[in-house]
């Protein structure tokens, strides 16, 4: 079997999709994008055709280690999120060759069904609780929020108050059976971060997700040993040697890599083996499409080790594959069942895809400070 094509696709609302053909007809899927930065890994994707025109897909490693290591320049977000993609759609390609879902061809499953958490927003605490109502009567029992941005230096006394009160009151509204996580967004600095902690641990957070940016891994391990609440990070992490320091340090109990980030699939595999030997649990980062939540299940069956999902739970069911898959994801009281079928487990309606694209020119949003200075999204 040769790879004789490579087709990306811009999607919305902000994803890209990678279609790998093969000469023996079997195609593979995959998510490969940067957001805000699709553009660039499609550029990155095209830079990779003459290593992968003429492959033999079969051989998922061989091709990782070629387009990672013989770049001399490694690693990054834009050449791991290029790679992650296209190792999602070769193990796509592997596992229906072999009639098998890719977590048979990883150890199999360690579990029946998979946990998923899905976001809750709200501008008020009334707002909050009452969305993180619908959320727990749609089967969640687990839930994230986040700060509202920008976020000063260090903030006045009224804002940790204001945020201390959404967080009590969605705690009320769901009761003590719910999990609630927050994500920092890595939008608030060191001083400011343990404040905000201080302020809602008696609430019992699940955990606290980027409570500074992951840049200097020292100054999370130290916001980590000031306080209870677990720490997670890895969304920004690029690879097993990233996660490396963040275990070392001790700087996060929970760590959160991307399936279209961090390398792809095996390689969150791996990571998620790294954070076994020192007792930590792998909860992957997912804010994007249908197929990267499919990669994400996949490693999720397999990750022994393996806490909660994220799905960002849009309203239209797009995340979910409405419209882009022939048979959508469905949620059921907060889980989902281990995936059934071949490679990952789903089945891209290509013309519906087809239908649907766009320019690919999602930016990221941009924050400003009271003063004029630029703010962490």
């Amino acid at each position: 079997m040769k790879i004789t094509n490579l087709e990306t696709f811009h999607v919305k609302p902000r994803w890209m999709f990678l279609k790998i053909s093969t000469d023996e007809g079997v195609c593979g899927w995959g998510e490969p994008i940067l957001e805000g930065r699709a553009k660039t890994v499609e550029a990155a994707i095209n830079e990779l055709r003459p290593v992968l025109i003429g492959a033999d897909p079969m051989r998922i490693e061989h091709l990782w280690q070629t387009m990672y290591c013989t770049t001399f320049y490694r690693g990054g977000p834009i050449l791991t999120s290029c790679i992650s993609g296209i190792e999602q759609a070769l193990w796509d390609i592997k596992g229906k060759a072999l009639g098998v879902p890719v977590y048979e061809l990883l150890g199999g499953r360690c579990r029946d069904k998979i946990r998923i958490y899905s976001h809750c927003g709200g501008a008020t605490p009334a707002e909050a609780a009452e969305n993180a109502k619908k959320r727990k009567a749609q089967g969640f029992d687990a839930i994230k929020i986040s700060p509202d941005a920008p976020v000063e230096h260090i903030d006045k006394l009224s804002y940790v108050d204001a945020f201390a009160e959404k967080f009590c009151a969605i705690r009320q509204a769901v009761g003590k059976d719910v999990d609630i996580a927050v994500d920092f967004h890595g939008r608030i600095m060191a001083g400011m971060a343990s404040r905000l902690i201080d302020a809602i641990e008696p609430y019992y957070p699940m955990f606290v997700e980027e409570p500074v940016l992951p840049e200097n891994v020292e100054v999370m391990a130290s916001i980590a040993a000031k306080t209870s609440v677990p720490i997670a990070t890895g969304e920004r992490l690029f690879t097993k040697w990233a996660f490396r320091t963040v275990l070392e340090q001790h700087a996060a109990a929970v760590l959160q890599p991307d399936t279209c980030h961090c390398g792809g699939i095996f390689e969150v595999k791996k990571i998620a083996a790294m954070a076994e030997m020192y007792y930590a649990s792998v909860s992957p980062h997912n804010p994007l499409g249908p197929i990267s939540l499919a990669a994400c299940l996949q490693a999720d069956t397999c990750i022994p080790n393996f806490l909660i999902q994220e799905h960002p739970g849009m309203a239209d069911g797009l995340d979910r594959g409405v419209g882009y898959l022939k048979k959508p994801f469905e949620i059921k009281n907060g889980y989902v069942d281990v995936p059934t079928g071949s490679g990952l487990c789903i089945e891209v309606d290509e013309d519906y895809v087809r239908g649907h694209t766009f320019e690919g020119d999602w930016d990221t949003p941009r924050l400003f400070h009271t003063d004029g200075s630029v703010a962490q999204w």
